[in-house]
């Protein structure tokens, strides 16, 4: 329950700081937490795939 608080607190803090923010770098920052989380996606699937299990 506290992790919950917690996440729902740090999401409005962020959101409360995207709404002052620019949006040519609000659009920016989305841009490169989308490519980091497709990359880690990628590699994620690619690593599960191609490893063996004992």
């Amino acid at each position: 329950m506290l992790f919950l608080v917690a996440a729902l607190l740090l999401l409005g803090v962020v959101m409360g700081t995207v709404a002052h923010a620019p949006l040519g770098f609000s659009l920016a920052a989305a841009a490169v937490i989308a490519a980091w989380l497709g990359i880690f996606a990628l590699r994620e699937r690619h690593g599960r795939r191609h490893t063996t299990t004992r």
